[in-house]
């Protein structure tokens, strides 16, 4: 079918509820939205399904929802009963139908006879990783859209080791999904009735204890200023009733909450876009901050996955810490305590994506502990984890990529905005003993191992029209490559798409240069975006500043002429 074809099938089907019917109803006529809504299905994309909220095929609703866990469903029955025993867990966020998904996803399951365990609650995506591993269930379900605005949900996909799924997996389900032929020969079991037959579990704050004791047993230091001041802000998500606890927990008292940010909000009134890697996130924090005179400011995203911070300077200003910096500052801090206590494994390593700096494997090699690069997602890097399980090769240490995602151990196997927070404090207070801040030592770490510098570019290109372009600039940057950026010469190239690097094939293009500078440029996986990633290392801080202003340059002028 068409768009038309299917827009008109979900108008008139009452399969579909009134509700969706008379949202379908609103748009008649209106060619750009229908085709919007239509001219696609919803597909798997970083372990599971994103998109905005509303009737369509390609859009996150109840039925879109459905669809994608009886492909789950139909995978894990495909495994046999103890598959089927072991069952599913389903946590979900604070956005809107978040609930209401979840639930849909726990009556799909139990239509199919599979045990659910269901959180009766909000919860962070982590917590739901460290269940899957409690429970030894053989799969997992969290309903978020991460960072995205409020008119996005997803639906993340996890597998028995606690980490997202990888492709195998994915392809499976895409399979199943593929096999179902209509919404109506999908089941589900009314929940009642499902909790009357023992296939939905509900799940309680037991869960939440044994998480926080395990993750205070990840605390490195001791010795620290536990007067340190600390704003803290959830953006009105998951991360509010964990981080806060975890931290006081482990002795830090002048911990202060943005109020306006505390309580669930699915509107996200007070930011809109709720995701701490943009410093507008930070306003409220910033004020809070002054007033208190705080020295590190938190923020989690919604889900608590992903976790940022800003530091005060000698001017009583906030400074913000990308990504790369926080990673690299972390690793200097875990590896350098882990060496003082004797507690470094001989085979260590830390693992980064292929688009986060280099700045942490320098620091990695001062220690002895190896670095590994994998592709973006954290169903990656956490993947590399869980081939260490059984390879032996490595023991996985660390991972964070660029984008604000940390997890330190493999109690957990994604980012976790919980551990990170604890141990960004920890590290803060650490240092303040020290007469340190963050930025101190952060300036310590470029003069011991070179000035790195980093500048992300992200083009948002919606709709059809900005895929197609995305399209045809990673075409040009694929077909052609300049030898030479002012005196930084090209040495290598590697498509990650066409090359045989050892992992599986990705749309990423990454450029080197011969002085230790590289760029990469890739479409978002979960975004209408395309990503340029720039990266430098200088003598100096403006040496590495000059440098990026030099590959930026480049690459937008380059884009602005492929239309």
């Amino acid at each position: 079918m068409n768009h038309i074809e299917k827009y008109n099938f979900w108008l008139n089907n009452e399969y579909f509820d009134k509700e969706t019917r008379k949202e379908l109803e609103s748009i008649k006529g209106n060619e750009v939205e229908i085709l919007d809504r239509f001219h696609t299905d919803l597909s798997f994309g970083t372990a599971g399904l994103r998109g905005k909220i509303g009737a369509g095929t390609n859009r996150m609703n109840k039925y879109t929802v459905s669809l994608a866990t009886e492909g789950l469903a139909r995978t894990i029955v495909h495994r046999g009963q103890e598959a089927m025993d072991r069952g599913v867990a389903i946590a979900y966020d604070v956005r809107h139908f978040s609930k209401e998904f979840s639930e849909t996803a726990a009556r799909v399951l139990a239509a199919h006879e599979i045990k659910v365990y269901l959180f009766k609650d909000i919860r962070p995506t982590p917590l739901l990783s460290y269940t899957i591993r409690k429970l030894n269930t053989i799969s997992g379900i969290v309903i978020t859209a991460s960072h995205n605005p409020k008119d996005y949900n997803g639906y993340k996909v996890y597998w028995e080791e606690g980490s997202q799924i990888l492709d195998d997996i994915a392809e499976e389900i895409i399979e199943n999904i593929n096999k179902v032929e209509g919404f109506s020969n999908i089941k589900l079991m009314d929940l009642e009735e499902a909790k009357e037959k023992d296939l939905i579990n509900y799940l309680d704050k037991e869960i939440d204890d044994e998480y926080v004791e395990k993750v205070k047993e990840l605390a490195l230091n001791e010795n620290i200023d536990k007067d340190i001041k600390i704003v803290y802000t959830p953006l009105n998500g998951t991360g509010n009733v964990l981080v806060r606890r975890v931290l006081k927990e482990r002795g830090f008292n002048n911990v202060f909450v943005v109020p306006e940010q505390e309580l669930p909000d699915s509107d996200f009134t007070t930011v809109g876009y709720p995701n701490p890697e943009d410093i507008k996130a930070f306003d409220y924090a910033i004020a809070l901050g002054k007033e208190k005179n705080a020295d590190i400011l938190i923020a989690t995203d919604p889900d608590c996955d992903r976790v940022a911070c800003m530091v005060k300077d000698n001017n009583g200003d906030f400074i913000p810490l990308n990504g790369n910096q926080t990673g690299a500052l972390m690793v200097e801090y875990i590896l350098s305590s882990r060496h003082k206590e004797d507690t470094l494994p001989k085979n260590g390593a830390i693992v980064k994506s292929i688009v986060t700096g280099d700045l942490s494997k320098a620091i990695a090699d001062k220690y002895n502990v190896a670095t590994i690069e994998t592709l973006t997602g954290f169903k990656n890097i956490c993947g590399k984890a869980n081939e260490f399980d059984k390879t032996g090769e490595y023991t996985f240490i660390y991972g964070y990529e660029e984008s604000i995602g940390y997890v330190y151990s493999t109690i957990v196997r994604d980012k976790d905005g919980v551990i990170s927070s604890m141990i960004i404090a920890e590290m803060a207070a650490y240092y303040k003993k020290e007469g340190k801040s963050l930025l101190d030592k952060l300036k310590e770490i470029y003069e011991e191992h070179g000035y790195y510098s980093e500048k992300l570019i992200s083009l948002v290109l919606e709709g059809i029209e900005g895929s197609e372009r995305i399209g045809r600039i990673m075409d040009s940057f694929r077909r052609e490559a300049i030898e030479k950026i002012d005196n930084m010469k090209l040495i290598k190239i590697i498509d990650y798409l066409h090359d045989d690097t050892g992992e599986p094939k990705s749309n990423v293009l990454k450029y080197y240069f011969d002085d230790g500078s590289w760029y990469a440029i890739r479409p978002s996986g979960t975004e209408p975006k395309i990503k340029i990633y720039i990266y430098s290392k200088g003598e100096n801080a403006l040496d590495s500043e000059n440098k990026i202003k030099a590959i930026e340059k480049f690459t937008m002028d380059r884009i602005k002429t492929i239309k």
